[in-house]
């Protein structure tokens, strides 16, 4: 039982004489079981490096990089981050505006067809990326996360998300913020590709909707006869 304790003493020994106490200060450079990647490599800028076949250490951004800031204020893509205004809130006076911001997405004039058409297409390009996977492919919320979630996933041909009850303006708000368990995307997609999964969601809507009968020339809803 001796050596046990003696052994045990030597470990502790040797234990705080490699670590030190805890909060102790010392200038010798602490042994890191887990780094966390506290210290990383990296290249000082307009240094060279021979990790590059040119020998270059600044790089250019990689191809499709998408900049979230210019110092011009002019985007190639637009992320719409401390803008105001219909096109880049949703918002016209503190409300959510119903219909889309034609003007923006270049839905006024002689392309104003095509535009659209070509704006649906992308919404549906989107939608099926970015929302599909929860709310399924026609809306109805039985995407695949829904097989995995007590919660249910909300279903956008319900009354309650209709244009006269939720306008489009709120669509787009809750595209860019997120609701409830669903995240924003704000980040993620940029603001003509919001208008456009508004578009897609209303036309999505639409074709739910089933048409009014229409009567027949012989119809008499009194039972009688027509002459």
């Amino acid at each position: 039982m001796k050596y046990f304790f003696l052994a045990f003493t030597g470990l502790v020994a040797f234990t705080i004489g490699v670590f030190g106490f805890r909060g102790g200060k010392t200038i010798k450079t602490p042994i890191e079981i887990f780094p966390d990647m506290d210290r990383m490599d990296f290249v000082q800028s307009q240094r060279p490096s021979d990790f590059f076949h040119d020998g270059l250490g600044a790089r250019l951004p990689v191809a499709g990089t998408v900049p979230h800031a210019s110092d011009d204020g002019v985007f190639p893509v637009e992320f719409g981050e401390g803008r105001s205004g219909h096109y880049y809130t949703g918002a016209i006076n503190d409300y959510f505006a119903n219909g889309l911001p034609l003007e923006n997405l270049g839905l006024i004039g002689e392309d104003a067809t095509s535009e659209m058409q070509a704006l649906l297409r992308r919404g549906q390009d989107r939608f099926s990326i970015f929302c599909a996977i929860c709310h399924g492919e026609s809306g109805d919320g039985t995407g695949t996360i829904s097989d995995y979630m007590a919660a249910k996933i909300a279903n956008l041909h319900e009354v309650r998300f209709g244009s006269d009850q939720y306008p489009d303006g709120k669509l787009y708000h809750v595209i860019t913020y997120g609701q409830g368990l669903m995240g924003g995307y704000g980040a993620s997609i940029p603001v003509r590709d919001r208008w456009a999964i508004v578009a897609y969601v209303r036309a999505l809507q639409d074709s739910r909707k089933a048409p009014a009968p229409v009567p027949l020339e012989n119809d008499n809803p009194a039972g009688g006869s027509i002459n």
